[in-house]
């Protein structure tokens, strides 16, 4: 028996979780109120957000990147191949986000100090910027020591343009005058300006500097428009948007000013090296000069030939190419490698030059000596001239160069910022809440009706294999009687006998009588699975209900722990079944008769006494329970929860008929089926279930067929 309920719970249980869309859109239309509330406070919490939210602003600049030039004119262009190259945005961006560039932006606007207006926590701000005066704060000059640094001093504004320093434990530092340079106390402060009201509080702090330059560097953003187009754009958010204007600007500014710096500083390196040569080139050019004079004083003016002559243009030609050539590699070598396209290509070059060299050398050795000496020495003056010069019209083009620098960088647009903040977007915040709410409400409403285990139907029931002697409805009616203290009885089926409950009990009284037919005895127990189910309410009103039909009725409270029928029938509870089990009194003294109605008799459950399990075993009941079957037509038996204690069980045993009653929503189809489990191993049948407390929900509307109908008179 034990298995087969656990088979029909495990179908029922399945069934069970099988989803209905008609029971999850009533489960919905159920919860409509809590989904109401959570929406509305979502919300309103959403709009209170979007309205309090310090709005941001978003500037933004534009640069380019051009093609590396040295800025040299067609007079120089070997020189400036030299210093061309390609720029690459990705390098320039790191650049440009560097601590040389946003460092030099910190300490030319001071943004390591900090100073503002004290608000309350979280809202403070919102509320003083919708409703409250305007108030700010310009630091001229702020510097504490390093025990002071990162943390926040607070400062109040006086009368008469006057303020007040307080330290960290909140010491008073110093009081000066506004535009007054103080040093006192670990902390030079020079405050610019206040604007607010005497007795507002500022908070003033001097941040740390790596802190300031990476917070910028994290803020702001820089990225390439389009690919290799060499466009960067910059941006950055923030409250102030005069301040965050500045910021990009000074950004622009350094980023433009150190590359200017970047490009001019190749050629002072080459001008550098220049200046040390001329002064050994004029020394070699002077003395090969004062050489030649005096070997052709020696000679008495030794003249070359016309075949000379042209050797020597050819060699000093010559010689003034390798020497340029020699000068070159002394400023290329501070740049590249030798394993350089260009700088290979400047070696070749050179190894064909010295290769013609050595040919003119072989023909010069072929002329007599004194026009050999003679033009050996010539073409050492000739060569130290072209070479000096060389060496000065050098310096000059690269003095060009440097004071004609422009960098390949280049601001387009300037920093602006939009007039409206690009946050928050109020009214994406007011929707999204709402939505957020909307579901959060749903969520709630799906999580109570899941972890809500009660019986909302009696299909699980019956899948037991229990069988259902009905529904009893809800009945407003039964708690307003319940309040009304001006009632001595206050039974349903006496005060509302057309009431919607008092039907269903009269249908339970139907499905009553036929069982009695096959009983042993007219004796009915009621009992519950769980406290709160209402078989006291059911007890009563079914026993009046018979009554009423013409039956002579007794109903006995037996739950001698917690009951309390006898203050709806108004009589006096001693002394009582526990009087008579204990013999205490009599059968005769223990039935109060005639209660509400003719043929209604009552047994008050009496004082409680220590032993109730016990003294329900005693022969007394036994003979109790004989003497009110002979003498009555139905006795009804009104017991404590099965899972609670023993009683029901033991009563069971003195009954024909035994009705357990479930409250909606409220017992759990698993105490049922433990009741069962209860009532099988004590040896008592259960006979029937009567779910109490029936609501007409919308969930079980779309699902269960539990209809009442309302059928009375139209007459007045």
């Amino acid at each position: 028996m034990t298995d087969t309920v656990s088979n029909q719970s495990n179908r029922a249980s399945s069934q069970n979780d099988e989803i209905d869309l008609g029971v999850l859109f009533g489960t919905l239309l159920d919860g409509k109120y809590w989904i109401v509330a959570v929406t509305a406070f979502f919300a309103v919490v959403g709009v209170m957000i979007a309205l309090l939210s310090t709005p941001i602003y978003r500037a933004d600049a534009l640069l380019q990147v051009e093609e590396k030039s040295s800025g040299l004119s067609s007079l120089t262009e070997g020189l400036g191949d030299m210093f061309s190259a390609e720029g690459s945005a990705v390098t320039e961006i790191e650049i440009l986000k560097s601590r040389m560039v946003i460092g030099r932006t910190v300490d030319e606007l001071g943004l390591t100090n900090v100073a503002a207006p004290s608000y309350f926590p979280v809202v403070g701000r919102g509320l003083n910027r919708l409703f409250g005066e305007p108030r700010s704060i310009r630091i001229d000059t702020l510097g504490v020591s390093d025990d002071l640094l990162g943390k926040a001093l607070r400062l109040e504004l006086l009368e008469a343009d006057r303020y007040r320093l307080y330290g960290l434990d909140d010491e008073l530092l110093f009081e000066a005058a506004i535009g007054e340079l103080v040093n006192e106390s670990g902390v030079a402060l020079q405050v610019g300006d206040i604007v607010g009201s005497p007795g507002d509080e500022f908070l003033v702090k001097k941040e740390y500097w790596l802190e300031v330059v990476t917070d910028l560097q994290k803020r702001l953003s820089v990225s390439e428009r389009g690919k290799q187009s060499g466009i960067l754009s910059l941006a950055i958010e923030g409250e102030d948007s005069a301040k965050i204007e500045s910021i990009l600007d000074h950004v622009a500014r350094n980023y433009e000013a150190q590359n200017v710096a970047r490009e001019s500083q190749q050629a002072e390196k080459s001008i550098n090296f220049l200046e040390q040569q001329l002064p050994d080139v004029r020394s070699r050019l002077e003395s090969s000069e004062e050489d030649l004079n005096a070997y052709r004083q020696s000679r008495e003016s030794v003249d070359l030939n016309r075949e000379a002559e042209a050797l020597l243009e050819v060699i000093v030609d010559l010689e003034s190419q390798l020497n340029d050539l020699s000068f070159r590699e002394a400023e290329i070598s501070q740049r590249f490698t030798t394993s350089h396209p260009a700088y290979k290509a400047l070696l070749e070059n050179r190894k064909t030059l010295e290769k013609q060299r050595v040919e003119l050398d072989a023909r010069i050795r072929e002329l007599p000596e004194t026009q050999r000496e003679v033009l050996r020495r010539s073409r050492e003056l000739q060569v130290n001239q072209e070479v000096y010069t060389l060496l000065l019209n050098r310096t000059q083009e690269l003095n060009v160069v440097r004071a004609g620098t422009v960098g390949f960088v280049r601001i387009l647009d300037n920093a602006k910022s939009a007039l409206k903040p690009v946050k928050p977007k109020k009214p994406l915040i007011a929707v999204l809440a709402t939505l957020l709410g909307g579901m959060l409400g749903v969520a709630i409403v799906l999580v109570r009706s899941f972890m809500n285990k009660g019986l909302e139907s009696t299909d699980g029931v019956e899948a037991l294999g229990l069988p259902v002697y009905g529904n009893i409805p809800n009945s407003p009616a039964q708690k307003a009687l319940t309040l009304d203290k001006a009632k001595d009885i206050k039974l349903l089926s006496l005060e509302n006998p057309a009431d919607l409950s008092v039907e269903a009990i009269r249908s339970l009284r139907t499905s009553l009588h036929f069982s009695l037919m096959d009983a042993p005895n007219n004796v009915v127990m009621i009992t519950g699975p769980s406290p709160a189910a209402g078989k006291s309410f059911v007890s009563a009103n079914l026993g009046m209900s018979l009554a009423l039909s013409g039956h002579r009725v007794v109903v006995v409270d037996a739950d001698m722990r917690k009951g309390h029928m006898e203050k709806e029938l108004r009589v006096d509870k001693s002394p009582g079944l526990s009087g008579y089990l204990q013999g205490l009194t009599e059968i005769d003294e223990l039935v109060c008769e005639d209660v509400g109605a003719e043929g209604f008799s009552f047994v008050p459950r009496g004082e409680v006494p220590p032993n109730p399990s016990e003294l329900l075993m005693h022969e007394r009941m036994g003979a109790l329970m004989v003497h009110l079957s002979n003498s009555y037509d139905i006795v009804i038996v009104d017991t404590p929860p099965v899972l609670a204690v023993t009683d029901p069980t033991i009563v069971g045993k003195y009954s024909g008929v035994n009705l357990l009653i479930g409250r909606f929503n409220l017992t759990t189809l698993k105490e049922v089926e433990i009741a069962m489990q209860r009532f099988e191993q004590s040896g008592v049948k259960l006979n029937a279930f009567v779910l109490n407390g029936v609501e007409e929900t919308a969930r079980t509307r779309y699902n269960y067929a539990y209809y009442h109908y309302n059928y009375e008179s139209n007459e007045s």
